[in-house]
């Protein structure tokens, strides 16, 4: 497993990014019940009401312990109010030392250019660290999350990661080198 860079605190002109807090369970376990009907059953809420917000908050836990992100909380700077995360994770597609961005917004804030703010913050860190070259991979469907890769710089591989009854999963590469 790869350790995980130290935590950074990133700011742009709205936004802050900053470690993840155990307070930040309340908004995730919201992302996952605003999560969309297409999205597979094991990323949604079950019918027992899992994860809860304590399972949230250890799999936060457990996650920054074992490295295996560098996920940061996405905060607005004018009123300090939690929105969603952004930031990289290590599973990865491609070699498996490149990182993988990774983000997700509550839907009151959708379509504000967040979510691409965020990411440019998260990709100019990275490039400092010395990784320039990131993954992402999105629904087919997701038409918003596909349209923020894009102004991102990210390009469509052609590769399906996943293709089952809820879509394909497809593969998208941001490499400043190609």
């Amino acid at each position: 497993m790869r350790e995980s860079t130290d935590p950074t605190v990133l700011t742009t002109e709205r936004l802050i990014l900053r470690p993840q807090d155990p307070a930040d369970a309340v908004v995730f376990r919201q992302l996952w019940l605003e999560r969309d009907p297409r999205v597979p059953e094991h990323r949604r809420i079950d019918r027992d009401g899992r994860p809860t917000e304590a399972d949230i908050l250890r799999h936060i836990l457990e996650m920054r312990g074992e490295g295996r992100t560098d996920l940061l909380t996405v905060v607005l700077r004018d009123t300090g109010k939690v929105i969603g995360y952004c930031g990289l994770v290590y599973d990865g597609h491609g070699d498996a030392a490149e990182p993988e961005l990774a983000f997700e917004l509550l839907r009151a804030v959708h379509g504000r250019g967040y979510a691409t703010e965020a990411g440019r913050a998260v990709i100019a860190s990275a490039a400092e660290k010395g990784r320039p070259r990131l993954w992402a991979t999105v629904w087919d469907w997701n038409l918003a999350s596909r349209h923020v890769l894009e102004k991102l710089g990210f390009v469509e591989t052609g590769e399906v990661t996943k293709e089952s009854e809820h879509g394909r999963s497809l593969l998208t590469v941001r490499d400043p080198a190609s």
